[in-house]
């Protein structure tokens, strides 16, 4: 597992890849099994009250898109919390020299030793501690190892931000579409407006329909993975509050010996 990978607990680009492929794929194939079959029926049977069914508002590609971006946001969110909540968090609280003697002075090369055999030694919570005791290795001062665990931790966190770039890209895609049908709607009611000036307003009620519903539609999921957004970025945070405050706790408490 590389360092980019680790911290920012991305999936591999191939992975990303194919994801999303199958987003759009399985929502086009229900879109063209389910929702536009059903939306045709409740057009020819209901007539205007059809603007008010559900698979009315879901209907048009602008809707679909939204939904595959959607599913695809959601999986990579998924994935950072799976590894946040069963891997990241756990570790991020854990004293690596819990077995050594606190109350004997600490034996630094036999410390990075056990941190280099350790199955976690490519976590960033790890590094941050082989790089105090290296820090404190090479300057035998406390106050610089302390240095070095605020300067990691915040290169840890900004690794992590840098990791959601693609979530907040989506999240702010996703209106964006919403308003991209929008203008076509309004365009396609503008182009009907002479017929209905003759009467016939139903061509006119329908691209109106597209405006409004594609943007209904893609504000309501931007809102809810702004939700859940927020709630991974909660966990990141947690993550390197643990890491700072175990550091502190753990390992400077061996080095004042």
């Amino acid at each position: 597992m590389n360092k980019q990978h680790s911290a920012g607990m991305n999936p591999q680009p191939i992975t990303s890849l194919l994801v999303l492929i199958a987003c759009f794929t399985i929502v086009h194939i229900f879109y063209a099994g389910v929702i536009h079959p059903a939306a045709s029926a409740v057009m020819e049977s209901a007539g205007s009250s059809a603007l008010f069914s559900i698979w009315v508002i879901l209907k048009d590609v602008e809707q679909q898109v939204c939904f595959s971006l959607m599913f695809f946001c959601l999986f990579l969110i998924g994935y950072k919390v799976r590894h946040l909540w069963f891997k990241e968090l756990a570790l991020s609280d854990m004293d690596f020299l819990q077995k050594l003697d606190k109350s004997a002075p600490l034996d630094i090369d036999n410390a990075l030793s056990i941190f280099e055999e350790s199955k976690h030694k490519e976590n960033p919570v790890l590094k941050t501690w082989v790089n105090c005791l290296r820090r404190f290795k090479n300057t035998g001062n406390i106050q610089h190892a302390a240095d070095v665990i605020e300067s990691s931790v915040e290169s840890l966190a900004a690794q992590l931000e840098n990791g959601n770039t693609m979530i907040r890209y989506i999240i702010w895609a996703i209106p964006s579409i919403g308003f991209v049908g929008t203008v076509r709607g309004i365009g396609q009611a503008l182009a009907q407006a002479d017929q209905a000036l003759a009467g016939d307003i139903a061509g006119m009620t329908s691209s109106l329909g597209v405006a409004f519903n594609s943007t209904l539609v893609a504000l309501f999921i931007s809102l809810l993975l702004m939700l859940f957004m927020h709630m991974l970025n909660n966990l990141q945070d947690t993550m390197v509050l643990n890491t700072q405050q175990s550091c502190e706790k753990h390992l400077l408490s061996h080095l004042h010996n």
